[in-house]
C-alpha cells in the first residue's frame, strides 16, 4: 500500500504535463470548434448551392461539389470526435487531422492539375501542379510530424506507466 502512495507522490514529467495540458486546454478546444464549424458550414453552403441550381450542373461540377462536401463533412466529424473526448488523445487528433489534410490536398491538387492540363495552357498546368505539389508536400510533412509527436507521447506515457508499476 505504501508503494502505491509513493508512486502517486512522484511528479509527472514536466514535458508530459505541458503536452497534456495543451491538448485539453480551452484554446485547443476552440480551435477544434472553429475547424468543425468551418467544415460543416462550408459543406452546408455548397450543398445548398448545389440543390438550389435551377438546371442540372455538368458532371465535373457535380463531382467537385460532392468532393468539397465530403471534405467539409470530414472536418466537421473530426472536430466532433475530438471535442467529444474528455481525456487527452496523446496527439492522435493531430494524426487524424493531418491525414484528412493530406487526403484533401492530394485530391484537390491532383484534380486541379488534371483540369488545368485538359483545359488550360502548359504554363497554367505547371503552375497548378507546382502549387498542388507544394500543398501536398506541406500536408505530408505535417503528417510525418504528427505521427512523430504521437509516438513520442506514447513512449513517454509507457515510460511513466512502467515507472508506476
Amino acid at each position: 500500500m505504501s508503494e502505491h502512495k509513493d508512486v502517486a507522490r512522484r511528479e509527472v514529467p514536466e514535458a508530459l504535463e505541458r503536452a497534456l495540458a495543451a491538448e485539453v486546454s480551452m484554446r485547443a478546444r476552440m480551435r477544434h470548434m472553429a475547424v468543425g464549424l468551418a467544415g460543416g458550414c462550408g459543406a452546408a453552403l455548397i450543398a445548398v448551392l448545389w440543390l438550389t441550381e435551377p438546371r442540372p450542373l455538368p458532371v465535373r461540377t457535380g463531382v467537385a461539389f460532392a468532393a468539397l462536401i465530403v471534405i467539409g463533412l470530414a472536418w466537421a466529424v473530426f472536430a466532433g470526435w475530438v471535442l467529444s473526448r474528455r481525456r487527452p488523445l496523446f496527439a492522435l487528433d493531430r494524426v487524424v487531422g493531418a491525414r484528412i489534410a493530406f487526403l484533401a490536398t492530394t485530391v484537390t491538387g491532383t484534380g486541379g492539375t488534371v483540369l488545368a492540363a485538359v483545359r488550360g495552357t502548359t504554363t497554367e498546368a505547371l503552375t497548378v501542379a507546382l502549387a498542388g505539389g507544394a500543398l501536398i508536400a506541406t500536408a505530408g510533412l505535417t503528417l510525418v510530424r504528427a505521427r512523430s509527436r504521437h509516438s513520442e507521447l506514447l513512449r513517454l506515457r509507457a515510460t511513466l506507466t512502467k515507472d508506476t508499476v
